[in-house]
């Protein structure tokens, strides 16, 4: 039974619409990979997949380091481009390590990825003329206030005004 005394925060967001803009632009992206025919492929890969073909094959570490994502982020990653047949992993220098590799599937289809990816960023300078105040600055901009103060402590700071959060 639902609390007619409680308020619903997550009615009102500031985030979620970027988040949904963000799924929209990736909708418009994975648009143009299957008008290319280019089956199975999630935009969130084609960085990956296009790091490995200008490096060659990296561990998952190595790899995550890269593109900047956590280990276990890139690991789950892997495993969905190993299984959509994008990437391939043998044992490493270690046993408790991975090489990522590319397939000949994804090597078929690489230099299209890049091609994209320089069409999409093309596309975004363009957007970034028509608004008057472009992502890329707000992005700085935002990053330049949370080293400043980080949005833990802001966070933290509501947090110890909220009698709900004791």
């Amino acid at each position: 039974m639902a609390d007619d005394t409680f308020t619903d925060p997550t009615e009102h967001s500031l985030w979620r619409p970027l988040r949904l803009l963000q799924a929209a632009m990736d909708a418009e992206i994975a648009r143009v990979y299957a008008q290319a025919q280019i089956d199975g492929l999630k935009p969130s890969f084609v960085m990956e997949l296009i790091r490995l073909h200008a490096r060659g094959p990296m561990t998952i570490s190595e790899l995550a380091e890269s593109v900047q994502r956590t280990h276990s982020a890139m690991s789950q990653k892997v495993a969905a481009m190993r299984a959509a047949g994008w990437v391939r992993t043998t044992a490493g220098a270690d046993a408790r390590s991975k090489k990522v590799t590319l397939t000949a599937k994804a090597r078929r289809v690489v230099a299209r990825l890049a091609a994209e990816w320089r069409a999409t960023e093309a596309a975004i300078a363009e957007l970034e003329t028509e608004i008057p105040y472009p992502i890329s600055r707000v992005v700085g901009d935002i990053e330049q206030a949370l080293r400043r103060k980080s949005l833990h402590d802001r966070i933290a700071e509501n947090l110890a005004k909220d009698p709900a959060w004791e």
